[in-house]
């Protein structure tokens, strides 16, 4: 457990830095009233929406005035507790097959948010405990994506089935989830193409899909999972709600939390649309995904250890 809030604490570093404001270098003293309007202006600046950051920074104001000797990280403390109580339920899990099928993890998510990056990563997690995983390459629009998922496939040790640029991406799912019932796999993670929300057709395409993935078994796809870049901040709120309309999403995955300030948009996302938050990115590498934490978030936030 140490290990998970210390990597949560580190990859929210600049989540943190842009959340406190000054409070960071109050730690050691008493606060004031401006510290804590600080704290609001920043908050509110780090994504985390105005209802969020009002519920914070009101119950440390409702401290503050109790008690005027209140220090910065009794504060930290305060703020949080209570985004704590806010994320409580937003620790999401995928949901497994009926025996004897493999479990479905269909990626969506507009350009650039990191799907493809993110299905490696969750493969890699997947194949070290042990289970045989299949990568679906069904982002036959990009040019290059072949190539990059194959190139993280190879590097893993990991199976892909992959198709042509151009071809239909709902067939290259259907041929994905028969070769993962042929090999046995446990997992089969699918890869889609990047799409603006906005663009009506090519959400069609994901419905479509989903109605082919069920063809091979009722229930799948079992988790679709929208993957959000946080430097995106509340524009993700938009993006998942977009998706979530068109594709019924079961979770989140939120990616590049190290690299930015604006990692309260999660918040947002659970808040607003009640998706669970079922894993987080904090760096390129394969083993910098991790499964989200409410409790080590909100105190990593906070800078709390």
């Amino acid at each position: 457990m140490f290990s998970v809030f210390k990597k949560f604490k580190e990859g929210l570093r600049k989540t943190a830095a842009a959340a406190l404001g000054g409070l960071a270098s109050a730690f050691g003293r008493k606060i004031d009233e401006g510290d804590i309007e600080r704290i609001e202006e920043t908050l509110i600046g780090a994504d985390f929406g105005l209802e969020t950051s009002l519920e914070i920074t009101d119950a440390v104001r409702r401290e503050y005035r109790r008690n005027r000797e209140l220090r910065g990280k009794e504060a930290a403390e305060i703020g949080a507790s209570v985004l704590k109580k806010i994320l409580a339920g937003s620790d999401g899990s995928f949901v497994r097959a009926p025996d004897g099928f493999p479990t479905v993890v269909c990626l969506v998510g507009v350009n650039g948010a990191g799907k493809t990056t993110t299905a490696a990563k969750l493969a890699r997690l997947f194949a070290e405990g042990g289970e045989k995983v299949l990568l679906g390459a069904c982002d036959t629009f990009r040019a290059a994506a072949n190539e990059q998922i194959g190139e993280w496939a190879e590097r893993l040790g990991i199976d892909i089935v992959e198709s042509r640029q151009g071809a239909d991406s709902a067939a290259a799912a259907f041929d994905a989830w028969q070769a993962a019932k042929a090999r046995g796999a446990k997992w089969l993670i699918i890869d889609t193409a990047g799409r603006l929300h906005t663009k009506e057709n090519l959400m069609g395409e994901l419905a479509k899909i989903r109605r082919v993935l069920a063809k091979n078994d009722p229930s799948a796809p079992h988790n679709c999972a929208i993957v959000l870049d946080a430097s995106h901040g509340s524009n993700a709120i938009e993006q998942a709600r977009a998706f979530h309309g068109s594709f019924a999403l079961t979770c989140a995955i939120v990616t590049k939390l190290d690299g930015t300030g604006k990692g309260g948009a999660l918040v947002g996302v659970y808040r607003s649309l009640n998706i669970p938050i079922a894993y987080v990115g904090f760096g390129e590498r394969a083993e910098d995904l991790q499964k989200f934490d409410s409790a080590a978030y909100a105190d990593g936030v906070f800078g709390l250890d």
